[in-house]
């Protein structure tokens, strides 16, 4: 099998490499970002404190010529404070409005603790996640070609949160669960940590030479046009979100009594772009079927309502996708 690499995919190789030195032992969380990118859409990121979910974000970003903007979600935080709002000011002894734009006017713009923001906040940020634009004092203003918004929140405290909306949660392309290192990244992180109290470390000062611009992301979303899907493999997508609605046509499979509501078409599409974009970072010019599978928990997890009776068991999601991979067939 030929592997065809162009110059868009090694600086997206380099810039992965370059992440990944930065966050140690989150490597499956630095390539959900850059499926992201590859794809316009957005990532949810859910773990303990401590995770490295901001630092992977701020690591991307440095790692890259983009703009970025940070939003501390709270409980006082006003749409305003997202978008931004009209400033009064005298302009040659003339009073006039001129609008100052927020931080979501920038390439990547990070959604720290995301839940803690009230429900306002929150449409103010689903516009601009679903539409690419941003209506504030009457006006609709577009957002950069190169957008994402990285969210992050906490699965443990609860108290003083507002839940995310089934909708919204719909509009983020992944969702990616960040656990706690292994022993071998755990002592990774201290030395890594050590070495940084001397200063700051660059990546792009590493054996790595990085140069990623805007450009080659834009290149790179424009190519993914181009990755075959055989009809076959269009089906396979197809089926294993059908499954998830279509409960009844799986009787010896566990996920039909697990199910409450099933994904919508915004999963098929998600998960159509970003196997294409998993195959495109491997070299290929076409999907199998691996590529459905890698992507497939972050795809399609926090899109499943699970029952009550799934919940009361201690069913996670994961067991869910499992169950759907193990008893939906490929090639039929």
């Amino acid at each position: 099998m030929e592997i065809r690499v162009n110059s868009s995919q090694k600086a997206l190789s380099a810039l992965y490499t370059a992440v990944c030195k930065s966050v140690v032992g989150q490597d499956h969380v630095v390539k959900s970002l850059i499926i992201a990118l590859l794809t316009r859409g957005h990532v949810l990121l859910e773990g303990l404190p401590g995770t490295a979910k901001t630092r992977s974000i701020k690591s991307l970003a440095e790692s890259m010529q983009a703009n970025f903007g940070r939003i501390q979600f709270t409980p006082d935080l006003l749409p305003s404070d997202v978008t931004g709002s009209e400033v009064y000011r005298e302009v040659a002894g003339k009073p006039q409005l001129d609008f100052q734009p927020g931080p979501i006017f920038n390439n990547l713009v990070l959604a720290d603790e995301i839940n803690r923001a009230p429900a306002k906040v929150q449409a103010a940020l689903l516009e601009a996640m679903a539409e690419g634009t941003v209506t504030a004092a009457g006006h609709t203003r577009k957002l950069p070609d190169l957008f994402m918004v990285l969210a992050t929140q906490n699965p443990v405290d609860q108290e003083g949160t507002y839940p995310l909306p089934e909708a919204q949660m719909d509009r983020f392309t992944l969702k990616v669960n960040v656990a706690y290192p292994d022993k071998a990244a755990e002592l990774a992180i201290i030395k890594l940590v050590r070495q940084e109290e001397n200063g700051p470390v660059n990546v792009n000062q590493t054996d790595c030479a990085l140069v990623v611009s805007p450009t080659d992301i834009i290149t790179g979303q424009q190519e993914l046009a181009d990755i075959y899907v055989s009809p076959v493999m269009e089906n396979y997508i197809v089926d294993l979100i059908m499954a998830t609605r279509d409960v009844d046509e799986y009787d010896n499979a566990q996920f039909p009594e697990w199910i409450e509501v099933g994904a919508s078409p915004r999963a098929s599409i998600a998960l159509d772009r970003c196997a294409r974009a998993h195959a495109w970072l491997d070299g290929r010019d076409f999907v199998c079927p691996d590529d459905v599978r890698a992507v497939l928990h972050s795809v399609l997890g926090h899109r499943l309502m699970l029952s009550y009776d799934a919940a009361a068991s201690g069913i996670k999601p994961e067991q869910v996708v499992d169950d759907l991979v193990k008893y939906v067939p490929y090639g039929q």
